[in-house]
């Protein structure tokens, strides 16, 4: 069981402390556990909960009605709400972090394939799984508080992308050429497969190294490729310095280098003219398309 403090229970079901502090001292559905130094933490189960009765506020539901719901209503309110096609992105993402906390592929499936049958591949993965991503903290290593959660969800979304990839017709041999890594030391790999996915769809030929490369490796496979553009993410702090990392690459001066990652980390730096900096991975395919020619 993974445990979660208020100000975590914020971030995840957008309920502001002080108003989780009120419903304490007034209603009876919300008991969270308490360390020997008397800190509020959260159950798996308690923070469940708190994402449905989020979804149910949003719906016009009273929180002095919702607290003498049982949880058996609660939850086949939300699932009536959640049958319908037009759910806001706030309500999948609950959905969605819900599934995550259970481990239910189920759940995960039927916000997923709704959301594509309506939108898209491109739109689900770019204006729901990111946004997803970015709200549990496991894009960018940050809130990591549900580490097997994580792996879970994480493989199934990989999945959805290995499947999306293969689907895609093999490019023209004449096809421009790009490779795609991840540093040692980086192993968040659904943003560079989305990297892969929207190079691929827009008819590059795509070497998809994967994560943590070595260097020595990397450099080689840039010497056999000779490619037009290189594309990788930085989510873990560097030692010796992006800069310097990215004086190591042995790239040819027409070779481009597309950047995704934390902003915190390129806010001082001076990229040279052939880097380009993304600030997040779907912003890859209109600077791909930018270069097909």
């Amino acid at each position: 069981m993974s445990i979660y403090s208020i100000s975590q229970v914020e971030t995840l079901t957008g309920i502001q402390s002080h108003t989780l502090r009120i419903w304490e001292k007034r209603y009876d559905f919300l008991k969270p556990n308490r360390t020997d130094t008397n800190i509020r933490y959260y159950s798996d189960e308690q923070l469940r909960k708190l994402l449905n009765i989020s979804k149910l506020t949003k719906s016009g539901y009273r929180i002095s009605k919702i607290n003498k719901m049982t949880d058996q209503e609660i939850n086949k309110i939300i699932s009536e709400l959640s049958d319908h096609s037009g759910s806001k992105i706030e309500d999948e993402i609950n959905s969605l972090t819900i599934s995550m906390l259970d481990l239910n592929e189920q759940i995960f499936d039927k916000v997923y394939n709704g959301h594509v049958f309506r939108h898209g591949f491109s739109n689900t993965f770019s204006n729901l799984i990111i946004p997803f991503l970015n709200h549990v903290g496991v894009l960018w290593g940050t809130n990591r508080a549900m580490p097997a959660q994580e792996h879970f969800i994480s493989n199934l979304i990989k999945q959805k992308l290995y499947y999306a990839i293969s689907s895609i017709q093999p490019p023209a041999t004449s096809s421009r050429r790009i490779v795609l890594f991840l540093p040692e030391g980086e192993f968040h790999e659904l943003g560079l497969l989305y990297g892969n996915f929207l190079a691929k769809e827009l008819g590059w030929t795509t070497y998809y190294l994967g994560p943590n490369v070595p260097l020595e490796n990397l450099n080689k496979i840039i010497e056999m490729v000779n490619p037009d553009m290189l594309f990788t993410m930085f989510v873990t702090p560097r030692p010796e310095g992006i800069d310097r990392y990215i004086k190591t690459l042995k790239t040819s001066s027409r070779t481009k280098l597309a950047i995704s990652g934390s902003s915190s980390y390129f806010e001082e730096l001076q990229l040279p003219d052939n880097v380009h900096y993304l600030p997040q991975p779907s912003g890859l395919a209109s600077f791909l398309q930018q270069n097909l020619l």
